[in-house]
């Protein structure tokens, strides 16, 4: 975990069918995400102004989604900062272990989507940033 830097996470265009009666977005192991899926959520109904994340995880991979609407993502690895906008259905931000995410600037009617590669569990969150920097070795 204390290996992983922002640059391991990366936007991905997902496989897009596009039609005259709507699209559709198909995500396939191996295909777009590296990991097997073994959890799906989604956030919506979300007041304006509220952020969500302010953790990292230990071993767990997401893929997020703006499903709908649109947010951003801070990603940060103890040493550089990143954010990501997202705001289409078709792109997801991949986002690998050890690295402490927020997601904030949520627009009215988001749907955030997050495909996660294990079941929850509460041992895997580092929900603190003085204990996410002593996990990554910079304290």
């Amino acid at each position: 975990m204390n290996s992983t830097t922002i640059k391991d996470c990366k936007v991905i265009q997902l496989n897009t069918i596009h039609n005259r009666a709507g699209n559709i977005t198909i995500v396939e192991k191996q295909n777009e995400i590296p990991f097997n899926i073994n959890r799906i959520y989604y956030l919506y109904d979300l007041p304006g102004g509220t952020t969500r994340g302010g953790h990292a995880h230990k071993e767990l991979y997401q893929l997020i989604v703006a499903a709908s609407g649109s947010f951003n993502v801070l990603l940060d690895d103890c040493i550089s900062k990143k954010i990501v906008s997202l705001n289409r259905p078709d792109f997801g931000l991949l986002i690998v272990p050890g690295i402490w995410r927020e997601l904030f600037e949520i627009s009215s009617g988001a749907i955030c989507l997050v495909l996660a590669s294990c079941k929850y569990e509460e041992s895997d969150y580092i929900r603190d940033y003085e204990g996410f920097k002593k996990a990554k070795n910079i304290l």
